[in-house]
């Protein structure tokens, strides 16, 4: 087994020029990897990826036409029905996972380069965040031991009844760009360890990720067809989706593509899970600090430079105390430093494009159109001539039917909502077509909890933002269907098959 050497330095404090003189670690950027080997594309189209802090090229990547989506999907079709793959133990693909994992933290560097320089997240969270992603294929591969892929039953009608899972067949899994390594782990671990195989489709404004881990299936020498990924823009993902040899469409992005994905699926039944986009509720009660709660607000705004579904966007505060909190709010949100994404000091960087920061300051003139009040930011900020930089925003007073009240916007943009009482505190929380995530900030556990069973939400956290993929993730409404990560996000991956023989079968006798 041959590992690709890291060719990003362990250098905590190098300047951010060291980082950007390192060469691309990627072997084949104008390939795709399908069918086990890295095969040239139909047609010359790319993308070109650009720094979003200097708003230079920094690679162009092979786009897929429809012919390389349909080759992709021939391989993937072909390797589930043609050999070993979906045949074996829960136990033996495990140990695949666990080669993955192994080679996705050997590249763990690499990867974190690509992230940060393809939608500028800051290096240092990039760095921590991919050192973890591995632990997401070792999470499945752990389950192999002990979940319940065979679930024995009496039956008047045999000698032998059981419900058995197996694999749902082909999936297309498609992730966004804003954190691509993670949310392929979310939809690759689960579906190989249920015995899928898979089309990765990722995002041409950060396909770097996807890359690192075909170089690591290539690698580890992972079976021809298993995992194949490629690089497209919507309307060739749109084949993927509607392709009737794929059997499952996972999909990570907005709204308004899951609604599309959601009718292409529905027409032919194929299987779906969505993972769409956020306007979460922070609900803050009377017995908490305002400074303390302004001050962790601000801090989980920094994420991602505001660019995360399940940012708490919407912070509902009694309109007594209102005032004084989106104040303390405007002074903490203001004080984050803006940054290059290599500065370790740095605690937010750019938005990752020029159109992402278009969208966002669109957002922010609506929110003042609507009557909305300012209380900071809301412009490009000062000092830096060049970079998709936006300032850190509050607004206060904000109507929760306004649009920047119920809209995604996707960048460090906050409203401020008023609240008469806690009842409405809580109908403000639910008033939104969106139930991602939320959290309760109160000194009292009881009054977190009775808030949180009322909130409409996939994940409602306690005093800050939480959220745990072992647990599962996903939402209700328009924010999806299904859940992803935990024991949860395996089931999507395989259908339940009910067995009733005369007899028992000699490999249940023996091993029960």
């Amino acid at each position: 087994m041959s590992s690709h050497p890291s060719s990003t330095p362990d250098t905590r404090s190098a300047p951010a020029s060291s980082f950007r003189d390192q060469p691309l670690p990627l072997r084949h950027p104008d390939r795709f990897f399908i069918d086990g080997r890295w095969v040239e594309p139909a047609s010359a189209a790319a993308f070109d990826i650009v720094d979003p802090a200097t708003e230079e090229h920094y690679y162009s990547a092979a786009l897929a036409d429809g012919d390389d989506m349909a080759r992709a999907v021939a391989a993937a079709r072909r390797a589930f029905d043609h050999s070993d793959w979906p045949l074996l133990t829960p136990s033996e693909r495990a140990e695949w996972l666990r080669r993955i994992a192994d080679g996705l933290r050997r590249r763990a560097a690499d990867a974190s380069l690509l992230w940060t320089r393809q939608v500028g997240v800051l290096h240092s969270m990039s760095r921590a965040s991919i050192e973890r992603v591995g632990a997401h294929y070792d999470y499945y591969a752990d389950l192999a031991a002990d979940f319940p892929f065979t679930v024995r039953h009496e039956s008047a009608q045999g000698g032998f009844a059981a419900v058995v899972r197996e694999p749902v067949g082909v999936v297309g899994a498609i992730v966004a760009w804003n954190t691509p390594m993670s949310l392929a782990a979310y939809k690759v671990a689960p579906a190989l360890l249920a015995g899928c195989t898979v089309v990765l489709k990722a995002p041409p404004e950060a396909p770097g990720e996807a890359y690192v881990l075909a170089e690591v299936a290539e690698e580890i020498g992972l079976p021809a067809g298993v995992l194949n990924v490629l690089c497209a823009d919507r309307e060739v993902s749109e084949a993927l989706v509607r392709d009737p040899r794929v059997d499952k469409i996972a999909f990570t992005g907005s709204s308004a593509a899951g609604r599309r994905i959601a009718s292409l699926c529905g027409n032919r039944v194929a299987r779906y899970t969505l993972e769409l986009g956020g306007k979460s509720p922070a609900v803050i009660l009377d017995d908490y600090g305002i400074e303390e709660a302004a001050r962790t607000l601000a801090a989980a705004e920094c994420t991602l430079n505001g660019q995360v579904c399940s940012s708490l966007t919407r912070i509902i505060v009694s309109r007594h105390r209102h005032d004084e909190f989106a104040e303390a709010l405007g002074a903490s949100f203001a004080a984050a430093r803006l940054g290059d994404p290599f500065d370790p000091d740095a605690q937010l960087g750019p938005l990752a494009m020029e159109r992402q920061r278009d969208r966002v300051e669109e957002y922010i003139a609506k929110g003042t159109a609507e009557g909305a009040r300012l209380v900071t930011g809301g412009s490009r900020p000062t000092g830096f001539d060049r970079g998709f930089y936006i300032e850190p925003t509050v607004f206060a007073g904000v109507d929760n039917t306004s649009t920047i009240a119920q809209e995604e916007i996707f960048g460090p943009v906050l409203s401020v909502i008023p609240a008469d009482n806690e009842e409405h505190a809580v109908a403000l929380a639910n008033e939104t077509v969106f139930g991602l995530n939320a959290t309760v900030f109160t000194n009292d556990a009881d009054r977190a909890h009775h808030v949180a069973r009322r909130i409409r939400a996939g994940t409602v956290g306690h005093n800050g933002y939480r959220t745990d993929p072992r647990m599962g993730f996903g939402g209700f409404k328009q924010s999806g269907v299904g859940r992803e990560g935990g024991r949860d996000g395996l089931l999507p991956y395989l259908e339940s098959k009910t067995l009733i023989l005369d007899e028992i079968p000699s490999e249940y006798s023996q091993s029960h």
